[in-house]
Order: C-alpha cells, then sequence, then structure tokens
C-alpha cells in the first residue's frame, strides 16, 4: 500500500498521479504500485512539487510495517533506535519575549485558573 499527500501542489503533479494512484480526497492518493514505479513516482513528485509539501507513506518489512519520506515538509523524519519519528518544529509562540504581554487578561486568568 502507497499513500501519497500532496498540499499546495501544482493541478498537473495531481493529474499526473491519478494514472497511477486513485485521489480519495484532495491531494490523497493511495494505490498498490511496484517499488520501481513507486521511486518513479516520488521522483516526479519532487521534481513538479514546486512550492509544494509532500509526504510519501509505504508498507516495508520493518518493525512498524510502513516508512515515509517528507518533501519540503516542516516536519522530519527522525531514526530513534529503529523507530521512524516524527520531529515536529518548536512552537515559536512565547510571548514573553521582547516585552510582550500574556494574551490573558487578569480576569480571564481568574476564570481559566480559579485564583
Amino acid at each position: 500500500m502507497t499513500v501519497i499527500v500532496l498540499a499546495l501542489c501544482p493541478a498537473g503533479l495531481r493529474g499526473f498521479l491519478t494514472r497511477w494512484l486513485l485521489e480519495i480526497a484532495p491531494g490523497v492518493f493511495i494505490g498498490n504500485p511496484s517499488a520501481r514505479v513507486r521511486d518513479l513516482l516520488w521522483d516526479e513528485v519532487q521534481q513538479y512539487a514546486g512550492n509544494g509539501r509532500a509526504l510519501l507513506v509505504h508498507n516495508t518489512d520493518n518493525e512498524q510495517g510502513f516508512t515515509f519520506r517528507t518533501h519540503d515538509h516542516a516536519w522530519h523524519p527522525v531514526d530513534h533506535e529503529g523507530l521512524t519519528l516524527i520531529r515536529r518544529p518548536k512552537n515559536k509562540s512565547e510571548p514573553a519575549e521582547h516585552g510582550q504581554r500574556p494574551a490573558w487578561s487578569k480576569a480571564s486568568q481568574r476564570r481559566r485558573f480559579d485564583t
């Protein structure tokens, strides 16, 4: 089983993928191509994605039973003791920087935290 998810990619790329895979939702393609065809499709996705993002998930013989690849995605796969995990970027919304006030008013804090 192979799943490819596209975001912000050209419509022509979506049309190309429908030759080999089924589009079950906008930008979500599934199918069962051979490993050779899957790799060729991924090469095409990487070449024609432009500024878009892409994610490929396919089954394989490992402990998890699947593996995945990303293209221009903020989340990156990381190998941790034989398991592939996703590393997400750190949250950049810390209001205490540069003299900014917290987003909660004092009244809202009292209601929310019962103080």
